[in-house]
């Protein structure tokens, strides 16, 4: 259902999916953080054995991508969500440290902060997805610099929901967001750190092949063994490639090479979970449960004894 929104908006948008392989379900009216109208779409994929999988994209409503500068992001954003939008758990993503998040509510576009600091910021929630019941979350904060915000072409969803969900990643592996049954909203500062002026792009973490592929194991393992009642996952994922500072091909190369020792089932782009993979529960779930424990606050215990200089 379409309703009342900018028309040129809905036009250029629905043409921009089209192109990506998505279809518009529904365009409505929304508002952001400040009351000020946005639109919401809903994006899907074609074929029953994909129904009730969808894409949200909100934008601001008085904004326009189809320029030369804005367009060509904004057709890549959509063509990687239509890869994605096969996988079984879309919104699901997995840490270097072993973690299967789950993102969501997150409240697009960005909006200047109400503390009086210079920075864009977006509230979003990410939970711990590991099949149980436990409800362990996180809400988040992610702000950017004003200097940070001159480097992305448009301060929308589609330029910078990559990078964001990637610093989220990074501030967990960091150990500096802590997941909890209830609790207030937690930080994720992004910033120029995570940006190379000089090669022109993100740098989140420096990884080798050892570590990307056992990152590309635990997510087969999370995503598609646990999660994904053994269906595939998208292993050429651009997202997961600037998170591990590598690429698509260095991905697909990657999965190829277990494919062959049997660890994945390798169609394409995509990858399934074989019963040697699962195999490995035991030492993926205690891989969890460190990667989780470092997220918690750690007691001094010299403090107890009053040691402590202060």
């Amino acid at each position: 259902m379409t309703v009342d929104l900018k028309s040129t908006l809905v036009t250029s948008l629905e043409g921009a999916a089209t192109q990506a392989g998505l279809v518009l379900l529904s365009a409505t009216k929304g508002s952001n953080f400040h009351g000020r109208p946005t639109a919401v779409f809903q994006l899907g994929l074609a074929g029953d054995e994909l129904a009730g999988r969808s894409l949200r994209l909100e934008l601001s409503e008085a904004f326009d991508f189809d320029k030369p500068d804005l367009l060509p992001t904004m057709t890549a954003h959509l063509a990687g969500e239509a890869r994605r939008l096969r996988n079984p758990r879309p919104e699901c993503y997995v840490t270097l440290g072993g973690l299967p998040l789950a993102f969501g509510q997150f409240q697009w576009p960005f909006h200047l902060s109400t503390s009086g600091a210079d920075t864009h910021i977006v509230h979003g929630e990410i939970h711990l997805a590991d099949g149980s019941a436990n409800n362990l979350h996180a809400k988040v904060a992610a702000s950017v610099t004003l200097t940070f915000a001159e480097i992305v072409p448009a301060m929308e969803q589609p330029y910078a929901e990559t990078f964001v969900y990637n610093a989220v990643r990074k501030t967990v592996d960091l150990g500096q967001l802590e997941f909890l049954k209830s609790g207030n909203r937690q930080p994720v500062p992004v910033t120029t750190r995570y940006y190379s002026r000089w090669q022109k792009k993100f740098l989140f973490t420096e990884t080798n092949d050892a570590e990307r592929l056992e990152y590309l194991l635990r997510k087969v393992y999370w995503l598609s063994g646990v999660l994904g009642e053994g269906k595939p996952v998208w292993i050429a994922d651009p997202r997961d490639a600037q998170y591990l500072n590598t690429t698509e091909a260095d991905l697909l190369r990657m999965a190829g090479h277990e494919a062959g020792d049997g660890l994945l089932a390798l169609e394409g782009e995509f990858a399934a979970a074989t019963p040697q993979l699962l195999a490995r529960a035991p030492e993926y779930e205690a891989t969890l449960e460190a990667a989780l424990n470092f997220t918690k606050p750690q007691f001094n215990e010299s403090m107890r004894s009053g040691k402590a200089n202060m």
